[in-house]
């Protein structure tokens, strides 16, 4: 069905939006949102392969259209081609994120660093990072599992080492690492296509 005069009339055009958003006009970014949040979407979906995070990118597309709205210059290029590059960056930072939460969980499941609290002053924001985020996990997990994967990660124990510790069965550590492992990946990965395949354990000397 073709559209009402009124209703093509009443769409903007791009210097319009371009106008209102330097004003800080919010209808015009929900215009701008209406008109290209589709192509974006495609665009997400087809680089992350990921519906969820797709629509992830896509708000941080849209924040960072109206966060930069004063340094779009109509004069340089098409809207659409602005936006798009904004959505490049916004997809090239999610992968870069990706990348950082698999180099994580195999550490994670590797268990061949430790992670202790105090380290370098001049120490890596990223290390820090790591450690907030697996601190995080950690605390999620049942007392047990909990305990074995502390022993594990942030005193660098074996799992022998562990069960004289806690003076646990070396079968039961063992259980514990493993169940503790996966329901600590879980927490860390984002999204089920990004689970190892490989069957993870704490390190055992």
């Amino acid at each position: 069905m073709t559209a009402p005069p009124a209703a093509v009339q009443d769409s903007p055009g791009e210097e319009e939006l371009a106008r209102g958003l330097a004003e800080g006009d919010e209808a015009c970014l929900a215009a701008v949102y209406h008109r290209w949040s589709a192509l974006v979407h495609a665009l997400a979906v087809r680089s992350l392969g990921d519906a969820r995070e797709a629509e992830d990118v896509t708000q941080q597309v849209f924040l960072g259209v109206w966060r930069g709205r004063h340094g779009y210059r109509p004069e340089r290029g098409a809207m659409a081609g602005w936006i798009v590059g904004i959505a490049r960056r916004k997809i090239a930072d999610a992968l870069s994120a990706r990348t950082r939460r698999l180099d994580l969980l195999t550490s994670v499941a590797s268990a061949g660093t430790p992670l202790a609290a105090g380290r370098h002053a001049d120490e890596p924001s990223e290390a820090v990072l790591d450690r907030v985020l697996v601190g995080h996990a950690l605390a999620g997990l049942p007392p047990a599992q909990q305990r074995v994967l502390r022993l594990a990660f942030f005193e660098d124990l074996t799992q022998t080492q562990i069960a004289e510790r806690t003076g646990w069965p070396l079968g039961t550590v063992k259980s514990h690492a493993r169940r503790g492992l996966h329901q600590l990946r879980r927490g860390l990965r984002d999204g089920p296509r990004e689970s190892p395949r490989e069957e993870s354990r704490v390190r055992g000397r």
